[in-house]
């Protein structure tokens, strides 16, 4: 397992993090069995959410930490602040109703990195970052961070906490994956693949990348082609003629190294070139997190990341 580093973070993290969101209400057997494999192999960051499940996701990861008195030895990834059907609830009161919802679900003190699920353009940065924290000081998080925030949003909100001697973000979670989406594939979304302009923002800035749907949502799984259009949403995200090239490239390279073609885009977003990157991933059972952690310590040259994404240039 490779880890890579998140400024106020006491440890090294490992660069495949734990997705939970898949953990609802009955799933606590499925817990159990996806964290102990995770953990055996390495992994130490577990990511969990506000939102995922109602809040099972939550405790089903916190009954995992009662039940071992392992929490010292995981990392907790906490999101809060997801817009609902009432609407954007980017504020600080939000924020932390659902932090202290996935306290007391999780059955912690503090949560390690905790990222806004969602932004709100609409509001200035400077009651969120405060609000945020007013939480680090009182030691119920370690470090902060944005999803889905763009980098105009994470940049002001970094310049006012620098000014205010506030605590800045210190990672951003967003999708940067070896397809790249025509349009985001759900709403208020931010991806960066195939963004060369935002990756290199994200290189100059050093600011860690926490890619969501690090595999494509299953893309490159076989489980498509490109004739099979009854996926409504998988058609309308990545079903594209330099999609499809992607995915042959991943195939071919993978018959080469003895992997597949999704584990080959897994690699390839672990092996960006410049940037500080950790995958999420969110596996159903433990054989899929296998698949996943079997590519952690995978290395692809620059030259190989670079024909994965654009072919021979």
């Amino acid at each position: 397992m490779r880890y890579g580093t998140i400024a106020g973070l006491d440890r090294p993290v490992s660069r495949i993090v734990l997705g939970t969101a898949v953990l609802s209400e009955g799933k606590d057997d499925l817990a159990t069995d996806l964290i102990n494999a995770y953990t055996s192999a390495g992994g130490n960051m577990i990511d969990t959410a506000a939102a995922y499940g109602g809040g099972w996701s939550d405790r089903n990861v916190g009954a995992w930490l009662r039940r071992t008195g392992r929490r010292d030895d995981v990392l907790i990834l906490a999101k809060g602040a997801h817009h609902d059907r009432i609407g954007d609830r980017v504020t600080p009161a939000e924020i932390s109703l659902d932090l202290g919802f996935s306290l007391e679900r999780l059955g912690t003190t503090h949560v390690d990195l905790l990222v806004l699920h969602r932004d709100d353009p609409k509001l200035p940065v400077g009651p969120i970052v405060e609000v945020l924290d007013h939480h680090h000081r009182r030691g119920r998080v370690r470090a902060v961070g944005g999803s889905n925030w763009t980098a105009d949003r994470l940049a002001e909100a970094r310049v006012y906490a620098r000014v205010h001697g506030l605590l800045p973000f210190a990672a951003s979670s967003v999708n940067l994956a070896l397809a790249v989406p025509m349009e985001p594939m759900w709403a208020n979304c931010i991806s960066i693949a195939g963004d060369a302009r935002g990756q290199a923002w994200y290189a100059d800035q050093g600011i860690p990348v926490l890619s969501w749907s690090s595999q494509a949502g299953g893309f490159f799984s076989g489980r498509f082609a490109p004739d099979d259009r009854s996926n409504s949403d998988m058609v309308r995200v990545y079903y594209n003629e330099a999609n499809w090239a992607r995915f042959d490239r991943a195939t071919r390279l993978g018959t080469e190294l003895g992997l597949t073609a999704t584990q080959v885009a897994l690699a390839w977003v672990l092996n960006q070139p410049g940037l500080e990157t950790f995958a999420l991933v969110g596996p159903a059972s433990v054989n899929e997190l296998e698949q996943s952690l079997a590519v952690a310590d995978v290395v692809l040259s620059p030259a190989q990341v670079d024909w994965l994404a654009n072919g021979d240039r």
